[in-house]
């Protein structure tokens, strides 16, 4: 992962990532999200920062920056704690996201800069999740439905 401490402001509650093409994308960090980066930043870095002065915001228990691969297995651990046995990945957690945006009324283009697409049309795929959210929902709940 190439996210670094200094990326983040837990103040401001966002934090500055490079997409594709280099292109620096602002994604806004949630209260609960922010509280416990927090933490994690107080309580849980420094000891695993011990060994030498990492840039990087997640470290591995060597105080290593994480991989890909160990936030991968780290999510599919999560995941299977929770109950979920769907075969899951970090594509999944963004899609995720993407999807709970546009379903609580977050417009196509605040949604296309957090993503970093290029393109609204890449963005608008995820609208059809939210079309068929809204029929069911019509079928669910309307007398003609």
């Amino acid at each position: 992962m190439s996210l670094r401490v200094q990326d983040i402001n837990l103040n401001a509650g966002y934090l500055l990532t490079m997409g594709k093409g280099s292109k620096e994308r602002v994604v806004p960090i949630g209260d609960s999200a922010r509280d416990q980066l927090s933490d994690y930043l107080g309580r849980a870095r420094p000891e695993l920062g011990k060994s030498g002065d990492s840039a990087h915001l997640f470290l591995s228990r060597l105080g290593n920056g994480m991989s890909r691969q160990a936030f991968w297995n780290i999510i599919k651990k999560r995941a299977l704690e929770g109950g979920i046995v769907k075969n899951i990945s970090p594509h999944t957690l963004r899609h995720s996201f993407a999807t709970h945006l546009l379903e609580n009324g977050a417009d196509l283009r605040s949604v296309q800069l957090m993503l970093g697409h290029a393109d609204l049309s890449t963005t608008q795929i995820y609208t059809h999740i939210t079309r068929e959210r809204l029929k069911r929902l019509h079928a669910e709940h309307h007398p003609r439905g």
